[in-house]
């Protein structure tokens, strides 16, 4: 409470005591969580958002909000809606007023949920993660299926209790994760996409069992809609009961009531498959059997008919013929073999043929004399030809520039690449290319003699 004042105590001027305030107050209060329903609100073109908050007392705090702090919002707030603000108490001295400088908002309790929500849901529908055109068909018969939930509870023992039930033979591969609290909608979408990467798997199975709005709510945040949506593998969402809607079930390809629902969903009854499989057997053996007797009778029709009878006749008279005919060339064979036989006999008999086994082998002995004198002349011939050609080759050896190199002679070549026969065609300066009987070298004429008329030296260079 204030008291007189004393004779020589010192006056503030009006700008003091403002930034005395404003001093005071940024020490007492550098950051405020405030919960209020906003009133009087207003959102200026140039970004910035200017509202009071109030609660059921006759209180009313003054708030502004920065445009920069406006572009992070999650929601559009408007009057009447309950938030929790956070930011610093400032005492602005043009006009007199404290205020709060908001630098986060939220909605406040469960309205604020539905309502965070709501304001999700219409966002990630512009992007088109809701579209049904971008939804795909589940594979009629998957091997292997991935299951997304917690490992412990009713939802995945209801799943693997359906799934067995209905196709024994399926394989499960379960990622086990938080299904509800801090850090539940990470472990979901980090499972999500593990199950991409690695593969394994022809379809997830995505959900948990039922609960409130909050337990529900890992499913709504925007990690696990975006891991669904973008999930290579077709995903059934299985989250809470028929009457629990999620962000993630409008994102999945198929969404389903329950747990159970999506095991159902995801495989077909075995037995119903069977008695279908045999089913159609059944009825295509029928048709099968169906169709040949048709085609019998239709062949039997026809082959009872006059035309057909002929054929038969016919055919069975070229069949006698041909057994005829058969018969009588036998016969003929058989006597004209005969005869041939006897007439060999008789010509053998005679004198003169007695010695024909004699010459027949001589006739056979002489090739082979002969062909052992045509081998011999040929051998004779190949080494008189070798000879000759060893005899070339000595010669051809001797008068090769080859041989006379290895003797320690060299061949000089001018720049045109021919071999100088004397130094008429040099002058100092021109390249030469020595050649010698294993490499070469170049070398730069210096000066050229060659012999003059009576024994002198022309010089040049």
């Amino acid at each position: 409470m204030a008291t007189l004042p004393a004779a020589d105590e010192r006056v503030l001027s009006v700008g003091e005591l403002a930034r005395a305030i404003k001093d005071a107050l940024s020490e007492a209060f550098p950051s405020v969580w405030v919960k209020g329903e906003i009133s009087g609100f207003k959102h200026y073109d140039s970004g910035h958002m200017y509202f009071s908050l109030k609660d059921a007392t006759p209180a009313l705090v003054q708030a502004v909000m920065w445009r920069g702090s406006v572009a992070k919002l999650g929601f559009t707030p408007k009057d009447g809606t309950e938030v929790e603000a956070f930011g610093e108490i400032d005492f602005y001295g043009p006009n007199g007023k404290c205020q709060l400088i908001v630098r986060t908002m939220r909605p406040a309790g469960v309205g604020a949920l539905l309502l965070q929500l709501e304001e999700l849901k219409r966002r990630l529908a512009a992007e088109g993660l809701f579209d049904v055109a971008r939804k795909r068909a589940l594979p009629r018969y998957p091997a292997r299926i991935g299951l997304v939930t917690s490992p412990i509870g009713a939802a995945v023992r209801d799943m693997v209790k359906v799934l067995r039930s209905r196709w024994p033979g399926i394989r499960l591969v379960l990622a086990p994760v938080k299904v509800q609290g801090q850090g539940a909608a990470q472990e979901i979408a980090a499972a999500i996409e593990r199950f991409n990467r690695h593969g394994g798997v022809d379809l997830l199975i995505v959900g948990r069992g039922g609960g409130s709005l909050e337990d529900l709510w890992a499913f709504n945040e925007e990690p696990v809609v975006r891991a669904i949506a973008g999930s290579a593998l077709p995903v059934v969402s299985a989250v809470g009961h028929e009457v629990d809607t999620t962000l993630a079930d409008l994102a999945a390809d198929v969404r389903a009531a329950t747990p159970s629902n999506a095991a159902e969903i995801a495989v077909r009854d075995a037995a119903e498959v069977k008695r279908f499989v045999t089913a159609q057997a059944d009825r295509t053996l029928r048709d099968l059997r169906r169709i040949v007797e048709d085609r019998r009778g239709r062949l039997r029709g026809a082959t009872e008919k006059y035309g057909f009878r002929r054929v038969r006749d016919v055919f069975g008279n070229m069949q006698q013929r041909i057994d005829d005919i058969r018969e009588r060339l036998s016969v003929t064979l058989r006597t004209q073999l005969g005869r041939a036989r006897q007439a060999a006999g008789e010509a053998m008999r005679s004198w003169a043929l007695r010695g024909f086994p004699n010459r027949v082998r001589e006739l056979r002995e002489a090739p082979a004399g002969l062909t052992r004198r045509l081998l011999a002349a040929a051998a004779e011939g190949v080494l008189r030809e070798r000879r000759g050609a060893d005899a070339l080759r000595d010669r051809l050896r001797a008068l090769s520039p080859r041989n006379v190199l290895e003797r320690g002679y060299s061949l000089a070549r001018g720049a045109d690449g021919r071999i100088l026969r004397g130094p008429e065609a040099l002058a100092a300066g021109d390249v030469v290319t020595i050649e010698f009987a294993r490499g070469e070298a170049e070398t730069v004429v210096r000066q050229v003699r060659t012999g003059g008329k009576h024994g002198e030296e022309d010089r040049r260079g």
